[in-house]
């Protein structure tokens, strides 16, 4: 009986553990999960190897940490079936929960809520402060750095930066968080930089 229960208990923790997990179908990578108001998100960046995707600086280990830098046309189509690029809304229904506020301002831009989002570590500092966030909602954001309009990298440890799926015939929008404050802000950028990607379930 004892032994009985202990099992039933052991595969209890071990289910538990494992439904927070998504494993990637197409190449078996595996990332956490985090429901953040009623929404559930990745809590990693993407790293699928997909055509114009590069590592920053060309190596895997940051691949491994930061995940992959995606142009927009490829981050539109590269998250994994029963996932998507968040749209505008869905930002603004993350940044705006973090930061207990209410507003029909899209994008939406805070002044609070990147210390919630980012991860505690992994930031570099400012002017001798910490860069790092409190992480309260698991989401655990990370600065990868982006890479220009010709592909030239730039501010890995500083910011990170996170497409949407929202855009017109040239510019996209996405979201940054940087070492120097607790902001998210939204951006407005040619297609072709390199973007972090952060996919949410459909």
């Amino acid at each position: 009986m004892k032994r009985a229960m202990i099992l039933l208990i052991l595969f209890c923790v071990v289910a538990s553990a494992q439904k927070d997990i998504f494993t990637d179908p197409r190449d078996k990578k595996k990332y956490r999960t985090v429901k953040i108001n009623k929404q559930t998100w990745l809590g990693e960046n993407l790293n699928f190897e997909a055509r114009d995707s590069k590592c920053y600086g060309n190596k895997p280990v940051n691949c491994e940490r930061y995940g992959r830098l995606y142009d927009w046309y490829s981050a539109k189509k590269v998250c994994p079936k029963g996932w998507h690029l968040p749209t505008n809304a869905e930002w603004d229904n993350l940044v705006l929960y973090a930061e207990g506020e209410e507003s029909s301002e899209s994008p939406y831009d805070s002044e609070t809520a990147g210390k919630l989002l980012k991860a505690k570590g992994g930031w570099n500092d400012y002017k001798g402060e910490s860069g790092n966030g409190k992480d309260k909602y698991g989401f655990t954001a990370l600065p990868g750095g982006y890479g220009n309009g010709d592909g030239v990298l730039s501010d890995l440890g500083n910011d990170g930066f996170w497409w949407s799926s929202n855009g017109d015939d040239s510019h996209a929008f996405g979201r940054n968080m940087g070492h120097d404050g607790e902001f998210v802000y939204y951006t407005y950028y040619v297609k072709s930089y390199l973007f972090s990607v952060r996919c949410v379930k459909n």
